[in-house]
């Protein structure tokens, strides 16, 4: 099979394969990579024989990679990913009541989403590197769980060391603990005195001017700014699309936007999902967008739901260039003048596209708090907060079909906000087990890139 090529949302970058997304992060023109064209997808071939979903994984993910990766790399992936989660269906699908689903996405070694898509990347990025015998840093930014997910799964790794940058004092003590307690040499965790945003644009400076950097090694992120990690959150909507007898409506929890644009991937591609509704916090810079057509970045507010305490989503501009027509120029112009003024206005044409393709809601703290409330008095289920986001925007849907709520997070993982709002805190699944009293390792910088680049060295 011939390697598909990937392009940059802003147009200045040359073509490259699959293998080229997953050690670059991001394009050289500082762009988001996408598939130059997109591939047709069957529901019926990819669930064939039985398909477990390592199998189902790699059938989904193989037009995307072709020659991408070395041989037998992706299905080894995909096993690995299998391996390590606790549930025999990976991702199950319950039925809270007639027509309202929760998919849980936890059931992975450090019970959160992430796990999903980067075991698979470590995987890929071990194999791409034993070919080449290259050296990588690898650095994400983190509200919480992309930190932690990435500490479980590249810690130890031979040929990759990972720098997490998470902001200080605003990610929950459980997830704090996944990341600074693995004892890796090859892991450094900076507590960054700013907000995710800052972490986040932080990374992209560091990605984008490289060669600030004292090292020979090649550099690159794992966050869903890379395609890699971002369509490996696709299978799971296949999966789940397979356990339903027609379309749902998919209501995501929604921080840096990853999540939500997977499942527009794989409807994109033609498999059968429905609408899709991102659902954010009181951080509602991708609702205001939507309804509004003012993509503006405010200060982050800090909510129990501390993994979506986002107010400039990076995979927008994936579905902005979309929107557009996939018009390089036009997305690239528009980015452009969000990173310098933290204000853009879409034009009208791309804002009605736009609402084509997605809708976003804004829940408060209060509803936050009250759906958790009614979900353990009602259904007799403990939620996370990012969670009951999700579902107390699901239950707001007039129901014309299934609605499906992504359930990111395992309760255990955010015991105070579970305490205050139902008066006892989570069981702990074992993989949260054992953490206090481990030796924490991090460093405390500024928010600059002078501060990130002398701690890295």
């Amino acid at each position: 099979m011939a390697s598909p090529s990937y392009v940059s949302t802003r147009g200045r970058s040359p073509l490259t394969d699959f293998a080229g997304t997953v050690i670059n992060g991001i394009a050289p023109d500082g762009g988001l990579f996408a598939p130059s064209t997109w591939p047709r997808l069957n529901l019926d071939d990819l669930t064939a024989d039985g398909a477990d979903y390592a199998t189902l994984a790699e059938r989904l993910l193989t037009p995307f990679v072709g020659e991408g990766l070395p041989a037998g790399a992706l299905a080894a992936a995909a096993r690995r990913v299998q391996a390590r989660f606790s549930h025999p269906d990976v991702v199950p699908l319950v039925e809270l009541e007639p027509g309202l689903h929760v998919l849980e996405l936890f059931h992975g070694p450090t019970a959160a989403f992430k796990d999903l898509a980067m075991q698979l990347v470590a995987g890929m990025a071990e194999s791409l590197l034993a070919e080449t015998g290259e050296r990588l840093l690898l650095v994400t930014a983190t509200s919480g769980d992309t930190g932690a997910a990435a500490v479980n799964a590249f810690a130890g790794a031979e040929r990759i060391d990972l720098v997490v940058l998470h902001p200080l004092d605003r990610v929950s003590p459980m997830q704090r603990l996944q990341m600074t307690t693995s004892g890796a040499s090859n892991v450094l965790n900076l507590a960054v005195r700013g907000d995710f945003d800052d972490c986040q644009r932080l990374l992209k400076r560091l990605l984008s001017e490289t060669g600030k950097t004292k090292t020979t090694r090649r550099v690159s992120s794992v966050n869903s700014i890379n395609w890699a990690r971002l369509s490996g959150q696709a299978p799971y909507y296949a999966a789940t699309a397979a356990k339903l007898a027609e379309p749902a409506t998919y209501v995501v929890p929604t921080g840096n936007f990853g999540d939500a644009f997977a499942g527009w991937v794989a409807r994109q591609c033609g498999l059968p999902i429905g609408d899709l509704v991102a659902a954010t916090n009181r951080n509602d810079a991708l609702v205001r967008a939507l309804h509004t057509g003012v993509y503006e970045r405010t200060q982050a507010e800090p909510t129990a739901s501390v993994s979506m305490d986002v107010q400039a989503p990076s995979n927008f501009e994936r579905l902005v260039f979309e929107a557009t027509g996939r018009d390089a120029d036009l997305t690239r112009g528009l980015f452009e003048d969000f990173n310098k003024a933290g204000r853009v206005t879409l034009p009208g044409e791309v804002l009605a596209a736009l609402r084509r393709e997605m809708s976003a809601v804004s829940i408060s703290e209060a509803e936050t708090v009250a759906e958790m409330q009614r979900t353990w008095r009602e259904n007799g289920r403990v939620i996370c907060p990012h969670t009951a986001v999700a579902l107390h925007a699901a239950r707001r849907i007039e129901r014309t079909g299934p609605v499906v709520a992504l359930s990111t997070a395992h309760p255990a993982k955010f015991p105070d906000s579970v305490e205050a709002a139902l008066g006892f805190a989570p069981e702990r699944p074992s993989q949260l087990q054992g953490l206090e009293g481990r030796a924490e390792r991090f460093e405390t910088v500024d928010a600059t890139l002078e501060a990130v680049l002398a701690a890295i060295g």
